[in-house]
């Protein structure tokens, strides 16, 4: 089983190297870059590519790693038992299956996206070693021992926020996606707009990656900016002259509010835009 890339998707060849390596160790592949380099997108595509089905497990700041496995629902078996309910004699019946559970016994290899780890609390992780590195978990309530009828092709994402224990990350393989550079970047939005007018292209990509390079900014625009940001200009006919610097300054781009998402980054290039203005 290699996974050769995706059609929809623009993989380095480092990256697929690393989804090929994972494959091979039947290790995790956690995935770390910026917010907007497409880690989910990753998962999504080489189920795709694969023909697998996709198992996808988003976690939040309350997100407990027994959730990936099972809950056991006993208010709902308390109301039942109340009403006189003659399912309430098999605990079974209140045994909710995680995505985890729901990938062990599936009856064909799936993969199965773990995504934005980083945001659980930190024990979260070493929580999860036992059941990712051998592949099963025990039922306490139901005294079962659910194993792995297929390993799964596990991905894991984070986006930094915190630091992952060292113990978890003993068992994975690791990959750091790096912002697309120009060539890339131009591969990435050929994909999404086939027919992309190239002079436009080429103006947009010296914006965007003139926007990057400004010191300061609290929240550079990520790819999936880029593509929001030039399915507007596309959608509004904005002219290329509208993206052009007169005189090679900076100048504030239309529907620039695509690009940068918080008051502050607006602020900062005002005023690095009004002082490139007043210095011609």
């Amino acid at each position: 089983m290699r996974f050769e890339g995706a059609e929809n998707y623009v993989t380095t060849p480092d990256l697929k190297l690393a989804v090929n390596a994972a494959i091979r160790l039947q290790r995790p592949l956690l995935i770390k870059g910026e917010p907007g380099t497409g880690k989910t997108m990753l998962a999504e595509e080489v189920a795709a590519a694969l023909g697998m089905p996709l198992m996808q497990w988003h976690i939040k700041s309350t997100t407990k790693a027994q959730q990936g496995l099972y809950e056991y629902d006993a208010v709902s078996r308390l109301r039942d038992s109340q009403l006189g309910d003659d399912k309430v004699k098999d605990i079974g019946n209140y045994i909710v299956k995680g995505t985890l559970w729901q990938a062990f016994e599936a009856d064909e290899p799936t993969v199965v996206l773990i995504d934005e780890i980083d945001k659980a609390d930190i024990e979260f992780p070493n929580d999860l070693l036992r059941e990712l590195d051998r592949m099963e978990f025990y039922v306490y309530e139901t005294r079962q021992l659910v194993k792995a009828r297929h390993r799964p092709i596990v991905f894991i994402t984070s986006n930094n926020e915190k630091e992952l224990p060292d113990a978890f990350l003993r068992r994975c393989f690791f990959h750091y996606i790096k912002f697309p550079d120009r060539d890339t970047m131009q591969k990435i939005v050929d994909v999404h707009f086939p027919g992309i007018k190239q002079a436009l292209l080429k103006e947009a990509l010296e914006v965007f990656f003139g926007l990057r390079e400004v010191p300061g900014l609290k929240k550079k625009p990520s790819t999936s900016e880029l593509i929001d940001w030039l399915k507007l200009l596309v959608a509004e006919e904005i002219p290329v002259e509208a993206l052009r610097s007169p005189d090679q300054k900076a100048s504030i781009p239309p529907l620039h509010g695509a690009l940068l998402k918080n008051e502050q980054d607006m602020h900062l290039f005002e005023r690095l835009v009004f002082m490139a203005q007043r210095n011609r």
